[in-house]
């Protein structure tokens, strides 16, 4: 009994710890850091959800991008056009509309995307930044309705 404790402890702690490596991707073009992730909507507060006009719902994923500047120091958060398409592996697809959102010296794009249970959607997100970056982010992310 205590033996089966001590391994859900264990495997507790491991997800609690693997999550959060996980939930964020990188991919580096040129001097510009692509920060991107997809997560249910129900992992952010109503209070967040209320601030930047998020519906939350076990239906609702969201997709969150950061661009970073290497070539500066600080790696300073940079303005991009970015545009994106959505779809699931009926080829249903959906347009995302990103909004922009400013806090300090962030700058980040959130959009929001409709999905199943046990779905796998496939991302392709256009970025464009000056005639600096012009690169398409490809990923693809399984959701789960909890």
């Amino acid at each position: 009994m205590l033996r089966k404790i001590l391994s859900a402890a264990l495997m507790t702690s491991l997800i609690l710890f693997m999550a959060p490596t996980q939930a964020e991707q990188k991919q580096q073009v040129g001097n510009f850091d692509i920060h991107y992730m997809a997560l249910s909507s129900t992992f952010i507060t109503p209070a967040i959800a209320k601030t930047y006009g998020i519906e939350r719902s076990r239906y609702n994923g969201i997709i969150n991008i950061a661009v970073l500047d290497t070539s500066q120091e600080g790696n300073p958060a940079v303005a991009v056009e970015i545009s994106g398409i959505a779809n699931n592996l009926l080829d249903a697809k959906k347009d995302l509309n990103f909004k922009e959102i400013r806090e300090g010296d962030a700058i980040y794009y959130i959009a929001q995307v409709p999905y199943r249970d046990d779905q796998e959607i496939n991302f392709t997100i256009a970025i464009k930044h000056a005639k600096k970056l012009n690169t398409s982010l490809k990923f693809k992310q399984k959701f789960y309705i909890d």
